[in-house]
């Protein structure tokens, strides 16, 4: 994410890869897509979520491909700085080196395709984890570069936001209810204000913001060093997710079975398609992570069939969540963050589960938070980083921790809207990350491999939308997206 070539660590099989890209895109992210579900409509979330998973997985194949380019590139100039040292080495020669260097330099008048394609056939090969900062330095002209980082940023911002501003809403949804009146949770016809009184004086913003303090001091020293994660702290995390998810679908689907749904979604409501867009976005974002997740795949043969097969089961895993959500409670009902809907004791009798459920995301964000504030704080570094410079010591461990930090909890104590977080945050710095980005790479690379090893090369990695076409698409696509959320928005706000 800074921008440098890392190492490949580990090699996994194809089908572990899958499990991780799959842990990875089926995030937070989805505990919100429920209520976004209810409120746009069952038939035109379904149409836009199969088409937002479509047009995610065509960006993903564009990202594979410039990997696979970046990857070429670098793989060459090692070869020919290699072959350099070798000739300065060589002081003098035989008639035979001579005839081969006559040999050589033959071959060098020839395209570079022809002495590529003899000697080396598997140039393209991802074998260098090359970040996407990496990439948009070797394919961007300067200012794109800059515009890279100014997106990742953004993106990164926001997803602090969401992180901040969930946890202590968690908090306060679970213990302002089991300290009210109802000790069992939030009961079926209950709707909190943050007016609403808490604990004796305190209001529920105010526990709201109490929490969103502790949180901060906790965790937030963390962006003040580096951290990070350990390979049991993510197993234990993804456990707990798909423990989770298990427990609420399956409890949905129960209740749906003994005819207790309460949901009845309507069919369309284009209001509510801003945010849905966001949301769906937003839950399908892995493309500023694939170089970490693609490169340490032991065989990349059937690499974007398997990709496909990964889409094709995370569409089916939100459709069954957000399906079961809205069906088994009313839209009025459903909450930002699905998992509190779970806190009613006619939803579930037993106490520990409804508190697994309801600090579920306390848990798993808590764990990703110090991670996400790392990345940002290094991309601010690597943005205006100059060569050969170094930073003062209060510049690099003050000022970039503080810039990095303050924005985002300054967002949470402003609002816990997580639906509106989530939205925004996907629709325009997820749109720029997940489209544009990808996009204007793949273009790029396929210019720069034609032109460094002439045109006719075959990338063994190249995504099946290889067609211009499909560039121009999913730029066409990108700027509608800005277009219309931001119309909406401010549509929305007039009428307000």
């Amino acid at each position: 994410m800074a921008g440098e070539i890392t190492e490949t660590g580990e090699l996994y099989s194809p089908y572990v890869g899958m499990v991780y890209m799959f842990n990875l895109i089926v995030g937070t992210g989805a505990l919100t897509m429920p209520k976004a579900f209810a409120t746009a409509g069952w038939l035109v979330s379904l149409i836009l979520l199969v088409f937002l998973g479509f047009m995610s997985f065509v960006t993903t194949t564009f990202v594979m491909e410039a990997m696979a380019a970046a990857n070429a590139q670098l793989r060459w100039k090692r070869m020919e700085t290699h072959k350099e040292e070798e000739d300065e080495d060589s002081s003098t020669a035989s008639d035979n080196d001579i005839l081969t260097q006559d040999n050589y330099e033959q071959a060098e008048k020839q395209p570079i395709l022809s002495v590529q394609r003899r000697a080396f056939p598997n140039l393209f090969e991802i074998t260098d984890r090359v970040e996407m900062g990496q990439m948009a330095s070797m394919f961007f002209s300067k200012v794109g570069v800059n515009l890279f980082y100014f997106c990742i940023i953004i993106y990164l911002y926001g997803d602090l936001a969401i992180y901040a501003a969930a946890v202590p809403f968690s908090l306060m949804q679970v213990t302002c209810s089991a300290t009210g009146n109802d000790s069992c949770g939030v009961e079926a016809d209950t709707k909190y204000n943050d007016t609403d009184l808490c604990w004796g004086p305190l209001r529920r913003v105010d526990t709201y913001r109490i929490y969103l303090a502790v949180f901060t001091l906790l965790l937030g020293p963390f962006t003040f060093f580096d951290v990070q994660k350990t390979k049991y702290l993510q197993i234990l995390t993804s456990l707990m997710r798909w423990i989770a998810f298990a427990i609420m679908i399956v409890l949905a689907l129960v209740r749906i079975g003994n005819g207790q749904g309460e949901g009845h979604p309507p069919l369309a409501d284009f209001s509510g398609v801003r945010n849905l867009f966001g949301v769906c976005v937003y839950s399908f974002m892995c493309q500023h992570s694939l170089p970490s997740l693609v490169t340490p795949v032991s065989s990349k043969r059937y690499l974007t069939h398997l990709v496909f097969l990964d889409y094709v089961l995370i569409l089916a895993f939100y459709g069954l969540l957000s399906f079961t959500a809205i069906f088994c409670f009313r839209s009025d009902s459903l909450l930002d963050m699905y998992t509190l809907n779970f806190a009613r004791c006619d939803i579930v009798g037993l106490a520990a589960i409804r508190f697994f459920l309801g600090l579920f995301p306390v848990f798993t964000i808590s764990t990703n938070f110090p991670i996400i504030a790392v990345t940002l704080r290094n991309n601010w570094k690597t943005l205006f980083h100059r060569e050969g410079g170094t930073y003062p010591w209060v510049v690099d461990r003050v000022v970039f921790p503080t810039i990095t930090l303050v924005p985002p909890v300054l967002v949470a104590f402003c609002t816990h809207d997580l639906e509106s977080l989530v939205g925004i945050t996907g629709a325009y710095a997820g749109t720029g990350i997940q489209y544009v980005i990808p996009a204007f790479l793949v273009y790029l690379c396929r210019k720069d491999t034609q032109l460094a090893f002439g045109y006719g090369t075959v990338n063994k990695h190249r995504s099946p939308f290889h067609h211009t076409f499909w560039v121009g698409f999913v730029l066409l696509w990108a700027f509608s997206c800005f277009f219309f959320v931001t119309a909406n928005i401010v549509l929305t706000e007039t009428k307000l």
